[in-house]
């Protein structure tokens, strides 16, 4: 595996982690999660939304994107696995269009906080 698969990988968890929490906390609420109620990973989610949005708005390309576009290279071949993964997560679109939709979604985290409230202590 190659030094920009590794980045790639902790991109796609970066992502994970941002769309299936803000996925899971709502359901987790409803079927009673009490681990969505966690305070330190609500925040820790909040604030990954939160820088997530604010480069996309401000026409800021992620630094895992420059950092494994760099490790690429123009001349490296990728892997099917990571040219597939790819695929998934590079748009061609606006990026004002991305910034519309993260600040929708940062919108949707923060209400989740009155929603869905986290606790300072789980038990």
């Amino acid at each position: 595996m190659q030094a920009a698969d590794v980045v790639l990988l902790v991109h796609v968890a970066v992502i994970a982690f941002n769309v299936g929490g803000a996925l899971c906390i709502p359901l987790g609420a409803w079927r009673r999660w009490r681990w969505v109620r966690v305070r330190w990973w609500r925040a820790l989610h909040l604030v990954s939304w939160l820088i997530v949005t604010l480069q996309a708005l401000l026409g800021v390309v992620c630094p895992l994107t420059i950092w494994e576009d760099a490790l690429r290279g123009v001349a490296t071949e990728q892997s099917l696995v990571a040219r597939t993964v790819r695929e998934w997560i590079y748009w061609d679109v606006p990026l004002w269009l991305f910034g519309t939709l993260y600040s929708f979604i940062l919108a949707l985290v923060i209400a989740l906080w009155r929603w869905v409230p986290p606790k300072h202590r789980i038990g």
